[in-house]
């Protein structure tokens, strides 16, 4: 169970003395027991990816307004966070299995128009979450339904 490896590896980094590490991991750890709280029960490995795909998206927006604020240590720290917890999404998808399952969706669901992307967005979202960046799954999505 991830929540498993999570915790295996928040002891890992405390021995080896990985204050990054430890540090990001503890964030995460946080942030899934707010979501535990907040509904009531444990979660599982889906609702935990939801949870880091949230918090990756989050690191890597404040990395890049450090950017433009010109401030690299706070960058590289938010980009260091978000490679840690990356690590823990599963195999990414690439782009031609990305755009396989957007088809097979759009054919299961079928979507003829923008109208029904919400249904195929529902239909991707748990097989694809953590492994590909949702917003560009939507967009292909969308550029694929005005097509139509």
């Amino acid at each position: 169970m991830l929540t498993q490896r999570i915790a295996d590896d928040m002891k890992q980094a405390m021995r080896a003395g990985d204050k990054a590490r430890l540090s990001a991991i503890r964030m995460l750890r946080s942030a899934i027991k707010d979501r535990e709280i907040e509904l009531g029960h444990s979660l599982v490995d889906e609702e935990v990816l939801e949870v880091l795909a949230k918090l990756i998206k989050q690191r890597r927006e404040s990395a890049a307004q450090y950017a433009d604020a010109g401030r690299a240590d706070l960058e590289q720290r938010e980009a260091a966070e978000a490679e840690v917890l990356a690590s823990y999404l599963p195999t990414p998808l690439g782009a031609e299995e990305v755009e396989r399952i957007i088809g097979e969706a759009i054919e299961e669901t079928g979507a003829c128009s923008l109208r029904d992307m919400g249904k195929v967005m529902a239909w991707l979202r748990p097989r694809m979450l953590g492994r590909a960046d949702m917003s560009q799954v939507s967009s292909r999505v969308k550029a694929r339904l005005e097509g139509a």
